[in-house]
């Protein structure tokens, strides 16, 4: 047993293995220090709050539309489609997926987007998600008429 430590000691304490280890682990943390960024052209808008840029499907962060068969589902997509179909945009995105789409806050002419369907009243802030960032733009007839799912609701 004492010549197994031994061993496996010497084998940690060799030059390459220790550069491999530092390498590994400050490429982890500067990988996790700063988001994705993806620029591109709005190709197709599923709903109110995923949209593909190119053929990337992205899922606004912290932001919650109607799925499309609920009240106002079919506005909210309207509206989202009208404000990024076709446009260029720029999606910080976080590094987690749900389902298929990358999860990211995304920008059109430096304006978030997310705001912007929220304060129409066709979405709501997803507090588990953007830790209540949406809420002051939340309007009156959006929180009466939207569902916020249970997936939302800060734990």
């Amino acid at each position: 047993m004492f010549e197994r430590q031994r061993l496996f000691g010497a084998i940690l304490n060799t030059p390459y293995v220790l550069i491999g280890l530092l390498v590994l682990i400050i490429t982890s943390s500067v990988s996790n220090a700063e988001p994705t960024v993806l620029t591109g052209t709005v190709t197709h808008v599923r709903d109110g709050d995923t949209i593909e840029v190119g053929k990337v499907p992205i899922r606004l962060n912290g932001v919650s539309a109607p799925e499309l068969k609920e009240p106002l589902g079919q506005r909210s997509k309207k509206f989202m489609r009208q404000l990024v179909e076709g446009e260029r945009v720029r999606c910080e995105l976080d590094g987690t997926k749900t389902y298929d789409r990358y999860v990211g806050v995304c920008f059109r002419d430096g304006k978030d987007i997310g705001i912007a369907v929220i304060a129409a009243g066709l979405a709501l802030d997803c507090p588990r998600y953007s830790k209540g960032h949406y809420a002051v733009y939340e309007t009156k007839d959006g929180l009466r008429t939207i569902k916020l799912p249970k997936y939302c609701r800060a734990k």
